[in-house]
């Protein structure tokens, strides 16, 4: 025993276990204070964090300056260089659009089925009932609408106008499950020599979400994948308007003609701002995609 005590190595050392031991068990006892070292400690590391974080992030913010300056020269020499393009692209447009009326005035020819007045709209109410069939706009008769003026999104067509007040309007939707409202349509096919498609939206599958095309020519080939736009033949909607493309092709049960399921270009179940066209052309009332009458819009509203 006296050896033990005589060594004062050793002593030391278990003298500073035993009161690391207690500052470890003091420490744990109550996490929600710190401790009186805690406190000087955790304040002696932050004062020097501040320290050298201070010129660290000014460091970091002027790199980061320098590079945001550097990816602004390289953004702006891209869009120069496209501004060039579409300076470019817009004359070559300005030129087709003036020989374009010139041919026109050539021949004749004074209305343009493409052509339409864009009127912005926002869809404000939709019966819960008929929500895949029928929506309400904020624009009305003293906005310009009228009754069978087509409506459009971003995307693509997406019904007509069927009710028009003073400030509100109605549009029936082409998921309808009203079997008279009709779109006269055109295939852009790849085949036939360039030769386009023509036939008649007469239906929604609701189990696969798509449109029914009908009325289509045996004689021509359609491939899946194709585009459907609207012919603009119809009187009603204008030439041009997406409509979806071609999944599927099948004959009707008669095998006298095509029918092909599209696949919409729009979702009907969310629609918010959509566009009315107003056709600027002189139209054909009632006339469809082969010129027969009472064929587009049908819908006895």
């Amino acid at each position: 025993m006296p050896r033990f005590f005589s060594n004062k190595r050793l002593i030391l050392l278990l003298v500073g276990v035993i009161v690391l031991v207690a500052l470890i068990s003091f420490t744990l006892r109550d996490r929600h204070n710190a401790s009186l070292p805690e406190r000087i400690v955790k304040d002696v590391v932050g004062f020097g964090q501040s320290i050298f974080s201070k010129p660290t992030h000014f460091i970091t913010g002027v790199i980061g300056n320098v590079d945001g300056i550097l990816n602004t020269y390289e953004e702006n020499k891209i869009l120069k260089e496209r501004l060039n393009e579409y300076a470019s692209v817009q004359a070559e447009l300005t030129e087709v659009r003036i020989e374009n009326n010139e041919l026109r005035e050539i021949i004749g020819k004074k209305e343009d089925l493409n052509a339409y007045d864009p009127i912005h709209a926002t869809v404000i109410s939709r019966n819960p009932d008929q929500w895949e069939e029928k929506i309400i706009l904020d624009k009305g008769s003293k906005h310009g609408v009228k009754q069978n003026m087509a409506v459009i999104t971003s995307r693509g067509l997406i019904g007509k106008v069927i009710v028009v007040t003073d400030l509100h309007s109605t549009v029936e939707l082409l998921s309808t499950e009203n079997r008279n409202f009709r779109v006269s349509a055109v295939i852009r096919s790849k085949e036939n020599d360039g030769q386009s498609a023509f036939g008649l939206i007469e239906g929604f599958d609701r189990e696969r979400g798509e449109l029914i095309m009908r009325r289509i020519d045996t004689d021509y080939e359609i491939e899946i994948g194709e585009k459907v736009i609207s012919s603009g033949l119809g009187g009603i909607f204008p030439k041009g308007l997406p409509i979806g493309e071609v999944t599927e092709v099948s004959t009707d049960d008669y095998g006298l003609t095509k029918m092909v399921y599209i696949r919409p270009a729009a979702q009907f179940s969310m629609l918010d701002h959509v566009i009315i066209t107003k056709r600027t052309s002189v139209t054909v009332e009632g006339t469809d995609g082969n010129g027969t009458v009472g064929a587009e819009g049908e819908d006895g509203s």
